[in-house]
């Protein structure tokens, strides 16, 4: 039975347009998997904690040797990263927070990035495909006189792709502030257009990702 990974991390429950197209690629996703199962993590909601001390090494010392503190924070590590591997495909939503993503989203990232496990020569999630949405109040798009403030896309795909071997797709909305920002009126229209071609393509890469496609 096929299985998707989704992942939410805007603050924002209402309005937010990483959730609304996180959404199309899921509802196209399990239209074309019908019967498949969704594990759903709403970061926002409820948090992964960062990685502590007792997460980080824990992995490197035996199990009967590890602390109750040690346990507890390694236990959180593998329900995370078991959930990663048994994916076979991922769609998490990534809004832009002061020019890079959400603290909640790189607190999961930092969890389930495992040397020897689902990073490293082996990662054992290799080659599953991710779609990340992202979603911008402005534009840092190429060329754009914000493109080298831009370190949310770059940080997520250098990541995926480098440590957890995972084969990234990203969609991305533009101006998404411009409806209530003045000084963004005059890119209201060219934010409506990011914004459905955004569901256009979560829902293409939804159908691509989908199993035996």
């Amino acid at each position: 039975m096929a299985t998707l990974l989704h992942i939410d991390s805007s603050a924002r429950r209402e309005g937010s347009v990483s959730r609304e197209v996180s959404a199309t690629f899921r509802a196209e996703w399990e239209a074309a998997n019908p019967g498949g199962t969704v594990i759903y993590r709403d970061l926002a909601a409820t948090e992964v904690p960062h990685l502590s001390e007792a997460g980080m090494f824990a992995a490197f010392i035996p199990a009967e040797n590890q602390t109750a503190e040690q346990q507890a924070a390694f236990a959180t590590r593998i329900e995370l990263i078991t959930e990663l591997e048994q994916a076979d495909a991922i769609v998490i939503g990534a809004p832009m927070y002061n020019f890079t993503i959400p603290s909640s989203l790189k607190a999961w990232i930092d969890q389930v990035v495992l040397m020897g496990r689902t990073a490293g020569v082996t990662p054992s999630a290799a080659g599953t495909p991710v779609t990340v949405v992202a979603s911008r109040g402005g534009s840092y798009a190429e060329g754009s006189p914000r493109e080298s403030f831009e370190f949310a896309t770059t940080y997520v795909e250098k990541t995926l792709t480098e440590l957890l071997g995972l084969k990234v797709n990203l969609v991305v909305a533009e101006f998404t502030m411009a409806a209530i920002n003045p000084a963004l009126a005059d890119f209201v229209e060219a934010g409506a257009a990011s914004k459905a071609k955004a569901h256009q393509d979560a829902a293409a890469f939804a159908k691509a990702s989908a199993v035996g496609a």
